[in-house]
């Protein structure tokens, strides 16, 4: 009878745990980005509500002379899943129309731009800064452009 060892292929104990080590590093950078980069996609969707509803309430003026039921117009932005749209301080000659968020990672989040084209973040989550100026879309007060 020969004794001739067999050799055993496969991954050491150590090159497993290497390699679990190096997908959990990955992963702790690679979700929060990308958990930041969801949000930012969700926020361009009320920017793009709000500045749309801002023409179509130009438009609603010129042809009745006031904003009072703006809210109840053609142009005027429907719910999403993201977010709700509400219209505040609506007079003769002015109006706040406003994007809140609702469910998931836009919880938190209220935007306002009015019919001087004033645009704010009135509210945000844990973590980001509200502006009085601008729509801010990243953490740290940075503004859409």
């Amino acid at each position: 009878m020969n004794s001739v060892a067999k050799r055993q292929s496969g991954f050491t104990l150590v090159e497993l745990m290497i390699t679990v080590a190096i997908i959990a590093i990955l992963s702790a950078i690679a979700l929060p980005s990308y958990r930041d980069y969801v949000i930012r996609a969700r926020l361009t969707d009320a920017f793009s509500a709000l500045a749309s509803a801002q023409t179509a309430a130009e438009q609603f003026w010129s042809n009745n002379r006031t904003y009072v039921g703006f809210n109840n117009a053609n142009g005027f932005p429907q719910p999403t899943a993201d977010f709700t749209y509400g219209l505040a301080n609506q007079t003769t000659s002015t109006y706040t129309l406003t994007a809140t968020g609702r469910g998931g990672s836009v919880t938190g989040f209220a935007f306002t731009i009015d019919q001087n084209g004033n645009k704010t973040t009135a509210a945000v989550p844990t973590g980001w800064t509200a502006s009085a100026t601008c729509w801010v879309n990243k953490k740290g007060a940075q503004c859409v452009q």
